[in-house]
């Protein structure tokens, strides 16, 4: 019993390091960024290898021209409408959905389930889907962004088996006492699935957040860009001549590589905050329907 009590501290050492290590390994990245936004543009152009602290003086220089710049501003102001008009859309489609597919006295439950798992793992393709949205005249819509995915399957399929959870005596009493599918869906399911909304409601709000390849298909005007396409055409096509239109032409590679550092803190930093709060509701969201259904 001693030796197994010994093995199991040495084990919970080594795990704890282990852990630690790989936290590290994982935070670093960022903490770089973050350390080289406001660190001195010229010491870091000429530093290499691990960066710990600010080089020379600390500057804001990089925040003050992101902060300032139009298209971060319209970026952000777009990106928000997706989110929040997509959230709506995205969980009121799921929510209903996949209370449909959980009702077991629903006719042809599992030929429309397979239809929609189908979804899944065969698509259209590319070119349909463009002209699907050139169809239905979205092209440069932010709706473009929206309704095309406005449902996951699989979260679709995550929401179902929540669902599944719900004992049936339930929904049946409240269905006794008068209640209709609305009723029961509203006042019945939901308050009982709730570990699951929120983790869909995060899963969502990142695919929102993080989209872009759909807008550099689909959109034409720059006013309409959301900030993960701003970002990337900073970051990967240096297209950032209205930020530096001040900043004499000497100076350009040090600037720009601030203003890189700054964008992906101010772009990331949103998500982040949010993240923690919802992140206890990941164990039982995801796993509620793992057992039953």
């Amino acid at each position: 019993m001693r030796d197994k009590s010994k093995g199991y501290r040495i084990f919970t050492v080594l795990n704890y390091i282990l852990l630690t290590l790989i936290a590290v390994v994982c935070l670093y990245p960022f903490y770089y960024v973050v350390v080289a936004s406001i660190s001195d543009p010229e010491s870091l152009l000429r530093h290499s290898g691990l960066l710990t602290h600010p080089l020379k003086e600390i500057t804001l220089d990089g925040y003050r021209m992101v902060l300032s710049n139009r298209r971060v501003f319209s970026g952000y102001r777009n990106t928000l409408i997706v989110l929040a008009v997509g959230l709506v859309f995205n969980m009121v489609l799921t929510v209903l959905g996949a209370y449909v597919l959980s009702l077991k006295q629903l006719m042809l439950r599992k030929p429309l389930t397979i239809i929609v798992i189908f979804t899944m793992y065969f698509s259209g393709g590319l070119i349909p889907a463009y002209l699907n949205i050139q169809s239905l005249g979205m092209m440069d819509s932010l709706w473009a962004l929206i309704l095309p995915g406005a449902i996951s399957t699989s979260n679709l399929i995550i929401m179902r088996s929540a669902f599944y959870t719900v004992p049936d005596s339930l929904s049946e009493a409240a269905e006794m006492d008068g209640a209709n599918h609305l009723q029961i869906l509203v006042k019945v399911m939901l308050p009982l699935v709730r570990a699951t909304l929120a983790v869909l409601v995060l899963y969502y709000g990142v695919s929102h957040w993080n989209a872009w390849f759909g807008a550099s298909i689909y959109l034409r005007s720059d006013s309409k860009y959301p900030l993960q396409l701003v970002l990337r055409n900073i970051l990967i096509n240096s297209d950032s001549q209205d930020m530096m239109a001040d900043i004499p032409a000497a100076y350009s590679p040090q600037v720009m590589l601030l203003i890189k550092y700054a964008l992906i803190v101010v772009s990331s930093v949103p998500i982040l905050c949010i993240y923690p709060f919802l992140q206890r509701f990941f164990q039982k969201g995801v796993m509620i329907g793992a057992v039953k259904g």
